[in-house]
């Protein structure tokens, strides 16, 4: 274990929550492949750094798909664990990601709203714009930030936290996310990832009760360094001039 490399990407820890930076290809809780999970990689980081006797509880209240990046909040006590997930379920948290897709969006920006059928048998979500047996509603709001020779960029505020939602519902709009072989993308990613970055959460802490904001750098890679110096741009806006006295 690369305990060091786990450090480095530590968000923000107290005695309630850790949250890290994922990387493309890890796996947030144990799954059918049995390859060691994030969860259980703090739990061994904090077990050791600490020099705890007995079992470090590490609790799971929401999940990035395997192949995406970014921030990812986990409980370090029970009763955080209970109240993150009443907040994930009731939408209390604000969720924003990052997405490098195949196609520019039209319109620009707007808001989707799908319903969802999952297949387990492919592991993969279906959009559909009326109401199907066994579907769930889901809801995002997009904005186009800009564009590279090849590949646009789209900020998306995720409403609802449906299985492979943002993959499926931008699939849907004639977007695939770069390197989502799944839903549409010709070619995958070197990493095996997909260019979806779990941008930055927002949300008031379940035990402290201060306005947490988190945000995950996205990974070392040119095209996500476009899109940082695109959307920083896009952020800042000039101070209101000196009125004349």
């Amino acid at each position: 274990m690369n305990f060091e490399s786990l450090q480095n990407r530590i968000i923000y820890e107290d005695n309630h929550i850790i949250a890290v930076n994922k990387l493309p290809g890890e796996i947030v809780q144990t799954d059918a492949t049995m390859d060691e999970a994030l969860c259980q990689t703090i739990q061994h980081f904090i077990k050791e750094r600490d020099q705890k006797p007995g079992n470090v509880f590490v609790g799971v209240p929401h999940r990035l798909d395997r192949p995406v990046s970014g921030v990812t909040l986990f409980a370090k006590t029970g009763k955080a664990l209970e109240r993150l997930n009443r907040m994930f379920s009731g939408r209390d948290i604000q969720k924003k990601y990052w997405a490098i897709t195949m196609h520019k969006p039209s319109p620009l920006s707007g808001a989707l709203a799908h319903y969802l059928v999952r297949n387990h048998d492919q592991n993969k979500s279906y959009a559909h714009l009326q109401p199907k047996p066994g579907a769930k509603e889901a809801l995002l709001n997009y904005h186009y930030i800009g564009s590279s020779d090849r590949y646009h960029f789209i900020e998306v505020e995720l409403l609802t936290g449906r299985h492979h939602q943002i993959r499926a519902q931008l699939s849907a709009i004639g977007c695939p996310i770069k390197g989502d072989l799944k839903y549409g993308a010709p070619r995958s990613n070197p990493d095996a990832g997909i260019s979806l970055h779990a941008r930055s959460i927002s949300f008031i802490h379940p035990v402290k009760q201060t306005i947490i904001e988190l945000v995950a750098p996205p990974p070392d890679d040119i095209l996500w360094t476009l899109f940082t110096r695109l959307q920083e741009s896009r952020s800042y806006s000039a101070p209101p001039p000196t009125p004349y006295e």
